[in-house]
């Protein structure tokens, strides 16, 4: 039986009121399996985002119902949760070390985790280069460094290789791929099609507002032209 440790059950997300309010977000309805990777796309502003805040308990929705491993989901559940949605949160004066040991402070975690988590991400050799000086793709995992402090279950990605050159985007889909391995569920928001090609179990579909699209990404499936057909249509399959 298929155990889904995300699922929402026509999830919605409305901004303002009356007849100027805005449906961002349409009946939403994902099914994150355990174990997996899962890219969620969509064109721009058609949700995507939102979607993920809402999960993150950045925005509350205005409708509809979030299940984490199978119960309601409720704000406790955000320390099984890791997320890097939009910048990571670094202080830019402080190493990478000291980055981590702030939030290890914050939730009572181990100390042991900063060099664990450091070396997940291949950051364990960064000395006492303060993260401003860092590059993209180091800022980068630095974030999803600090998403991984709390051993989560899940972890939530929204454009993780923006910005990125071609050696650090292979480098990122290497580690997001190496997450499933280690009991970590990953949901990943992109607009690189290529790479939720290379990296996605399932793929999701929004076009404004709605899933349109839900299903496994198969060996040889061509992504592109699956989009390009379900953003035209804006029905689900």
């Amino acid at each position: 039986m298929t155990r889904y440790v995300l699922e929402t059950r026509e999830l919605s997300k409305r901004f303002g009121r009356g007849g100027g309010a805005q449906t961002a977000v349409d009946h939403v309805s994902l099914h994150v399996d355990e174990g997996k990777v899962y890219g969620l796309l969509g064109p721009n502003g058609a949700g995507k985002s939102t979607t993920l805040k809402m999960i993150t308990g950045m925005l509350r929705p205005t409708g509809g119902q979030m299940l984490f491993e199978g119960h309601p989901w409720e704000r406790d559940d955000l320390y099984r949760i890791g997320s890097l949605v939009e910048q990571a949160p670094l202080y830019p004066n402080l190493t990478a070390k000291e980055n981590l040991r702030v939030r290890t402070t914050l939730l009572g975690l181990p100390e042991e985790r900063v060099g664990e988590v450091l070396q997940t991400v291949g950051l364990a050799d960064t000395g006492g280069k303060r993260a401003g000086r860092f590059s993209t793709g180091m800022k980068q995992r630095l974030g999803i460094a600090l998403a991984l402090l709390a051993s989560p279950r899940l972890l939530i990605l929204d454009e993780p290789t923006n910005g990125l050159d071609p050696i650090g985007i292979e480098e990122l889909r290497g580690l997001i791929r190496s997450f499933p391995e280690h009991g970590i569920t990953v949901l990943l928001s992109s607009h690189i099609l290529g790479e939720v090609q290379h990296t996605a179990d399932t793929v999701g579909i929004i076009v404004g507002g709605r899933l349109a699209y839900e299903d496994a990404l198969n060996e040889g499936e061509d992504l592109e032209a699956l989009f390009m057909d379900v953003c035209r249509k804006g029905a689900t399959r």
